[in-house]
This record gives structure tokens, sequence and C-alpha cells, in this order.
């Protein structure tokens, strides 16, 4: 049994564990360095799983999230109602490697002295930190993050797991960190690995590990997040899903309809869906799911920000989805020359069927937001006019998703052979920079489409 005990700054929440000399394992989300960014229903939900195992394996946790705005409330846009919003921002020199890139590169969360404040202020010490990283490219606020909490706790081991860890594992070696973590923490040979770092022996893996993110850290939300599963089935050439959980795992679902049960109670009504694959195997865990939101009049708005995989919107899915509240709604075209699709999740019969669906189901065309795939390797300008024309002609709003080289798949040999830029450096797998387009990013070429997706079919 846990209770809650408050360390001295009031954001800041040890759990405590009954267990004798349990460490104090304090997670970390660090600040996004980009050109861009914008908090779409965003946690860091890899290290909430992380936090929620290893308190159930006997450690005391925290958190400090440098993106959340309880961090930094006097210095934080306000959210939409939705929940979505803008992070502050702190202009900052670009590095030097993309110092041709007509573009103002910033630190984006809360102010940097607030973060040493909060950091400062808690006590007892960390025995262990935990830091995330997400996108590749966004390390250098990784590698910033480590640098301070090196110099306020420098007894203290530093370990670094995530996106970026697993994906660029040896550059991710130069950051700082004692141990890099490449792949899911619930993985036996990681999870010795971490306690090895506290000097403790074989502890137990908990059931259930990884499916479970705990977002009762946030003290005042204006989301939360529901994760039905982790991977994906398919394995899409430019897609990292099947490289960072090689196993498609969805969870029981009476733990999900708990966390959003609990969830709702304490006042949360936007919900965003976290899964990769969300429409897969519906029945398992989707159905009880929006069965329980249906069946209890609760009044809320659902949000699926990762592209459903559109082969899967039966009618029966579609009512579902509806009668929940599904509010904003993205989904996974890429093309519309489905002959020459570098992928096999979606054919031209199941486009139409799937959009269909939607529509019988009560949903509005002008809020169906289509993504489409652009700056692969290869691909002409002719071959993306088609794709936006064919969803304009049907009624639907076509959003330019650029594409991002990501080391490990299937496509990211032919994106070096296509790219200007020396692609081992991760700075260059930012898709703002338009990393596979001939001459890269460029504000004219972006107005270029704006207007095409503009004027209509």
């Amino acid at each position: 049994m846990h209770n809650q005990k408050k360390v001295e700054q009031p954001s800041i929440i040890w759990r405590y564990s009954d267990k004798k000399d349990a460490p104090r394992i304090l997670g970390i989300n660090p600040w996004i360095y980009d050109f861009a960014a914008y908090n779409v229903w965003t946690r860091p939900t890899g290290l909430l799983c992380c936090l929620e195992m290893l308190g159930r394996a006997g450690a005391c946790t925290a958190l400090v999230d440098f993106m959340d705005k309880e961090l930094d409330p006097d210095h934080w846009p306000g959210p939409r109602k939705n929940g979505q919003g803008h992070y502050p921002k702190t202009a900052l020199p670009r590095p030097y490697v993309l110092k041709g890139v007509p573009r103002q590169f910033s630190r984006y969360g809360a102010d940097k002295k607030r973060v040493r404040d909060v950091l400062t202020s808690i006590y007892p010490e960390p025995d262990l930190i935990l830091v995330t990283s997400l996108m590749t490219y966004w390390y250098p606020g990784v590698i910033s993050c480590i640098r301070l909490l090196k110099e306020i706790f420098p007894r203290t081991p530093v370990s670094l797991g995530g996106v970026y860890a697993t994906l660029c594992y040896e550059h991710a070696l130069n950051s700082g960190a004692d141990l890099v973590i490449s792949g899911p923490l619930e993985r036996p040979d990681n999870w010795t690995k971490l306690w090895s770092l506290l000097g403790q022996g074989q502890v137990p893996i908990p059931e259930d590990s990884g499916l479970k993110p705990d977002t009762s850290y946030y003290a005042r939300p204006d989301f939360s997040i529901i994760m039905t599963s982790r991977g994906c089935p398919f394995k899409c050439p430019y897609c990292a899903s099947s490289k960072l959980y090689p196993r498609f795992r969805q969870a029981e679902p009476e733990l999900v309809i708990e966390h959003v049960r609990q969830e709702y109670e304490r006042g949360v009504r936007n919900f965003s869906f976290y899964d990769d694959a969300l429409l897969v195997n519906s029945e398992s865990v989707l159905y009880p799911l929006l069965e329980y939101i249906i069946d209890n009049d609760l009044v809320l708005r659902l949000h699926a920000p990762n592209a459903l995989h559109i082969r899967y919107l039966s009618p029966k899915t579609c009512r579902f989805l509806k009668k929940a509240g599904l509010e904003t709604i993205r989904l996974g075209l890429e093309t519309t020359d489905f002959s020459n699709r570098v992928d096999s999740k979606l054919g031209p019969e199941e486009w139409h069927r799937g959009i269909s669906n939607l529509l019988e189901a009560g949903f509005v065309r002008q809020d169906l937001v289509v993504y489409v795939l652009a700056g692969l390797p290869g691909q002409t300008k002719d071959e993306l006019d088609i794709s936006i024309r064919e969803c304009l002609k049907m009624g639907l709003r076509p959003e330019l998703n650029y594409y991002s080289p990501i080391p490990g798949t299937a496509m990211f040999e032919q994106a070096r052979k296509y790219s200007d830029y020396p692609l081992e450096e991760p700075l260059w797998h930012n898709n703002s920079v338009w990393p596979c387009v001939k001459g890269g990013f460029s504000w004219d070429e972006q107005k270029y489409w704006k207007e095409k997706i503009k004027e209509g079919p």
C-alpha cells in the first residue's frame, strides 16, 4: 500500500513505499529543443509506465515534467477547451549543423531557472534519476537536462531511456548518462541493469508492466491519455513502432476502464488515445472501453491524434466511436497511389469504405483530417498533388505529414541516398527541415502546398 507525502516543492510528490530501504527514483521529462512544438495532448507515456512498474516493484517514485504547466504556471499559455495548447518558448541559437535552416530554434517548456529551483527543493534527494527521450532530434534538450541534473545531484546516477536512447543508442552513450537503456524497461535485461545501478539484486518484474501509464502525477490536468496497446502489428518501412516495441501487446480492458474511471472522477474530460494501432482487435479492449463510456453516460471528448488505420473502420467501430464522444479524428492515408504504396496497410476499397462508414455514423467530412505523407525519398510533386486533390474532391481535410528518416527502419538507407544531409547526425532526422526534399525546407514551398490545399480540388 502506497501513501503520498509532499516534498518541499508543492508540485513534486514522492510516492512512498512500505518496502524497507526502498530506493527513491525520480522521473524526468526534459525540454524540447526544436523549430516548432505544440502540445497535442502530449505526455511522456513510456516514462509514466516505468514509474508505475517501479512503484509496484517497491520503489519510491516522483516525477518532474519540464513540459507540464504545473511546473511553471505563471508563464504557461492557457490551453484550448479541448486540452491542447502552446508551450512557453525561449529563442536559442541554431545548432551549428542547422545554421542554414531558415527557421527559429527554441527551447520549449518550463523556464530554466524555475526547473532548477524545483529540482534543488527536492528532499530527500533521489537515489536514481530516470530521464526519458522522445524524438531523436530532440537530444540537445536531453543533454542540457542531464548536465543540469549532474550539477544539482552530482552523486546520483542518471539513466536515459526512451525513443532517442533506443534508436540512436551509440549516439546516446555520449549524453552524459550513467546508463543508457535501449528498448522497453520491462525487458528482463533492461530491468536487471536498472536495479543493478542501484546496487540491488533480482527484483521481480510486476505483471502487466509497460501497459499502465500512471497519470496521477499530474495534479490539475487539462487532459489525460488512454493507452490500450503498445506496438503495432504492421511493419511500415517509414515507421519505428515495431523497432521500439517488437511485440504488439494489448492491455486488459479492466485496466483501461479503471484508468478512465479514475481520471473522469477527478474532473478530466479530454482523453487522447496513445495507441499506434488502436483499432486492431477492437473487440478485445476498445469495444469494452467504449461500451463503458456509453453505458455510464460519461460526457467527455475523445481525441485520436495518431493516425487511425482506415481499414479497421467498420460500421460498428464508427458508431461506437461517435456515440462515445470521439471529436478529433486523424486518418492514416499516406497516399492515394495504392498500386505503388510502400506499405500494405490500406487498399482503395478499404479507403472508400472506411470514409463511408464514418459518414454513416454521423461524422462530418470537414472534421476528418487525413494525413498525407510528404517528403519521402524520391517522391515527386505530382504524386503529392494527386493525393491532396483526391482528399479535397471527397470533402476531406488533407494535412501534410513530413517524413522523418528513422534509424533502423527499412527506408532509412534509401533516405540516406536521397538526402543532402548526413543522417548519422540525429538533428537531420527532424521533419521540420524536410531532410529528404532536395534543398531542404523552404518557406515558399510550404506556402505553395498550403495554397494548394486551400484552393480546393
